[in-house]
């Protein structure tokens, strides 16, 4: 998928980092955006240097085992570029699972159905509570045009709940 290329080439952006480092970046920041386990994430990158698009080199500090450090390449810079205004326009992946559950749910009871979309609903709503609650980003409006994306999206679908229930 070419957005994971994109998410760890803008990760690259500014400075050159070990896996280790973009990994927990993605875990701790990012990980209600993005699903990207830590091997998706290192065979991508390993995708990348393989296409000139990421270098990568061994650092080694101390003791410790050595390190792979990831810096982008000038035709890496071409490639996010390319992807970001892909990306800003595209609709596909525009999917939600839950559509599909959506299709199916004639196969439950009505009680059934009303109970489960409860608690959809207050599952949004946590999480529109968790959103709401990140502090700005400080360093730029991307991360902050992200996030109140997201809140725009999940405030929708829970107004669509509290109509259709």
């Amino acid at each position: 998928m070419e957005e994971r290329k994109l998410l760890l080439l803008g990760l690259l952006l500014s400075q050159s980092q070990h896996g280790y480092q973009i990994n927990d970046f993605i875990e701790k920041n990012l990980s209600g955006f993005v699903g990207m386990k830590r091997s998706t994430a290192y065979s991508t990158l390993d995708n990348l240097c393989e296409s000139g698009h990421v270098r990568m080199e061994l650092e080694q500090v101390g003791n410790r085992p050595a390190r792979k450090v990831y810096t982008l390449t000038d035709e890496g810079r071409r490639l996010f570029d390319q992807l970001l205004r892909e990306y800003l326009v595209k609709l596909e992946g525009f999917e939600m699972p839950v559509e599909i559950a959506l299709m199916y749910i004639d196969s439950l009871e009505e009680t059934e159905r009303v109970g489960w979309l409860s608690k959809r609903l207050a599952a949004i709503d946590a999480a529109i509570a968790a959103l709401a609650a990140t502090p700005p980003h400080g360093f730029g409006v991307g991360v902050d045009l992200a996030i109140g994306h997201r809140l725009h999206m999940m405030r929708a679908e829970r107004e669509w709940l509290l109509n259709l229930l």
